[in-house]
This record gives C-alpha cells, structure tokens and sequence, in this order.
C-alpha cells in the first residue's frame, strides 16, 4: 500500500513539472493570438479597397491555420514526439509573423492572410498542449491540469494586447507590422523552454496490447458528441464576438483602436483568469454543470451586448464571453478527455481539433461578414440559438449520469 502511495506521489510531481513547464510555454505562444485578433481585422481592414466585407478574411486564414495544425500536429506527434511538435509549431509561428509583417509593407493582402494562416497554425499546435498536459497526469489531477494550462493565458492576456500596443507603430508609417515583428522572438523563447520537457507519449508497449476503438465508435457516444459540440459552440461564439468587436467599437461606433485592443485585453483576461478555479470548481461540481454555467453566461454576454453600444457595454460584453468561455469550453474539454481511452488518445483528439477549429475558421469569416450586411447588435443575437442547442445536450447528459448513478 505505502509502495502504492509513493508511486503515486511520485506521479503526481512528475506531472506538476511537467504541467508548469508547458504552462509557461502556453503563456509565451498564447500571447500570439490576442494579438492576432486585436490588431488582425483592423490591417486587413486598411489594406482593403473599398468592399471591406473580407476585413476578416486574414483571421479566417488564422482559423484555417489553427484546424490544420490541429491535424499536423497529431501527425508530427506521432513521427517526432510531442515536445519535437511543439517546437516546429513555434518554428511555424515565428515564419508567420514575419511573413505577415513583410505582407504589411507591400501592402498585400492575401500575403498578410498567409502569414496569419502560419501563425494559425502554430497555435493548432499548441491547443495540443492542454491536451498533453492532461495526458501526462493521473486521472484526478486532468481537470486542474487543463485548467493550468489555460491560465497561464492570463500572461498572454497581458502580454498580447500591450505588445499590439507598445509596437504598431513602431515600424511607422507601416501600421501595425511592428507588432507582428514582435511575435518572432516570443516564438524563440517557446523554443528554448521547450528544449528540457520530458512528456509520456502516449503510444507504448503496453497500449500495444490494448484493443482500439474505431474512432466512429468512440465519436458516436454522447458524451463524445456533447463535449465536441458544446466545445464547437463555446469557441465559435467566441471567435465570432471577439473577432468583430473591434470593427464594431474602431469602425462602427468610432473608438480609438486602443480602447478596442484594452478590450481584448480585458476578454482574454476573462477568459483564462477563472481556470485558477475552474479545475477545482469541476472537482466539486462535475464537469457538466460546470459546462452549463459557461453557456449561461454566455446567454449573459448577449444581454448586456444588446444594452447599448457605449464603451462599457462592449467591455462588459467581451468580459462575460471570456468568462463563459473559460466554463464552457474547459468543461466541454474534460467531458472529451473522459470519453476515450489514453492509447486511443492521438485520433481522437485530431478529429475533435480538426472539426472544432474548421468551425471556429467559418465563425471568424462569417464575422466580417455579418457585421458589413446586418451590424452588431444582429451579431449578438446568433448567441441564443447556440447556446440553447448546446445547453440542453449537457443537460441531457447530466440526466444520463445521474439515472446511471442512481441504478
């Protein structure tokens, strides 16, 4: 038994370590992102004639970049090891941003969507990285693992906005490709982090022995589909939100793009500052109310978008999308990693990625346009049918579980 307990223990610091370090490599590659979106739309916004309908376009190749690398990272994992994939996705994040920067001093466009695609990509890789981490830990321990991960992105929170910030002007009279400039090294730092990491694969000997579900099998349970879905439906309304309130406050309602990037500050803030809890929350709670709560507060986000169109109102907003994102999309994340076994773990966490981040790509192109044809405030009722759909599926499921528990 004592063997047992210190075997265990033994574990269990092992995957501390191992938690912290990729923590810290989600905080430096995660300040990429905030970035990203505050300033994205605003440069394909100036460097557009006069139809600014594909303003958003450069963040959909972003998306498009995160859905592939979700896919190319499974692979990379599995020819080169996890810590190996990782550092080609941060080498990807370093060439997209200076790709993006040079697309902004010829004032190309379509040049500028293809170092957003690269730079998307490198965050596909590194939504892997949640995943690692709760791979590398015992069973009890996955949800607060997860939820570590995604707090270190309170330190991209700040990091990303305040750089977008400090730097797009650096490179005047080229707005904003300063900024971008200011991702390489960031990616170099991840790289060298990186360099000591020892994680498990997840593929061994005795995985070997181990039957494997066909992934449609695995994909068909409920408990699959409802994490998959609520996940979909958390991420997308984000990215669809975060993506046009800065052409709503910049363009539609004329703020300064300081104010819009502080807002995306404050929405990142909010989207990761809860994981210091969240992982305990799920511990007492269980993941499906946690999951629910994330949805509701999202249907609390449209509400107050819907108030008016003030400073407050935007901020207010973004804060609560962050925040129900952070409860939706962690809770949505621990019910898919409770759904397979840890030897069938690669397939299908590139399914789910894949079908997450393809969504998340039409949700951020649709964004631009939605707010060209129809405004902001149509915008924010598309909140109310997702969130509903997605609400009764976990409610569903909770039902399920707790007449499981009760037989």
């Amino acid at each position: 038994m004592d063997g047992a307990v210190d075997g265990l223990q033994t574990q269990l610091r092992a995957a501390r370590r191992s938690v912290a370090l990729l923590a810290a490599v989600q905080a430096i590659l995660g300040s990429g992102p905030p970035l990203v979106f505050a300033l994205g739309g605003l440069a394909g916004y100036q460097l557009l004639g006069e139809d600014k309908s594909l303003s958003t376009a450069p963040l959909t190749g972003y998306n498009v970049g995160m859905a592939t690398g979700a896919v190319a990272v499974a692979i990379a994992s599995r020819l080169l090891g996890r810590k190996s994939s990782f550092m080609l996705g941060a080498i990807l994040g370093a060439l997209g941003a200076g790709v993006a920067a040079i697309a902004l001093f010829q004032s190309n466009f379509w040049f500028f969507a293809l170092g957003l695609l690269l730079i998307g990509l490198c965050n596909g890789f590194t939504q892997k990285i949640r995943f690692a981490a709760a791979d590398a830990s015992p069973s009890f321990y996955k949800p607060k693992a997860i939820s570590w991960i995604l707090a270190a992105g309170i330190v991209s929170a700040v990091l990303g906005p305040q750089l977008a910030i400090w730097t797009k002007d650096l490179l005047e009279p080229v707005l904003f490709a300063g900024a971008f400039m200011a991702v390489i090294p960031l990616c170099l730092i991840a790289i060298v982090m990186l360099a000591p990491l020892r994680l498990p694969e997840t593929a061994g000997a005795a995985a070997a022995t181990m039957p494997v579900r066909p992934l449609r099998e695995i994909v068909l349970t409920q408990r699959f589909l409802t994490g998959m879905i609520c996940g979909i439906g958390s991420y997308a309304l984000m990215t669809f939100m975060m993506t046009g309130a800065p052409l709503a406050m910049v363009i539609g309602c004329g703020f300064p793009s300081e104010m819009a990037t502080l807002g995306i500050q404050w929405h990142v803030l909010a989207m990761f500052a809860p994981s210091f809890f969240t992982g305990m929350l799920i511990s007492r709670f269980g993941v499906e109310k946690i999951a629910a709560a994330g949805l509701v507060i999202l249907m609390g986000c449209a509400v107050v978008a819907h108030m008016g169109i003030e400073l407050w109102n935007f901020w207010g907003a973004l804060v609560l999308l962050g925040i129900g994102w952070n409860f939706g999309f962690i809770g949505s994340t621990a019910i898919v990693a409770s759904s397979y076994r840890p030897h069938e773990a690669d397939k299908v966490q590139g399914f789910h990625d894949i079908v997450l981040f393809t969504t998340v790509a039409l949700s951020s192109f649709s964004s631009g346009k939605v707010f060209t044809a129809y405004g902001w405030s149509f915008m924010n009722l598309i909140i109310w049918p997702v969130t509903i759909v997605c609400l009764v599926l976990v409610l569903a499921l909770m039902f399920k579980s707790s007449s499981s528990k009760s037989a």
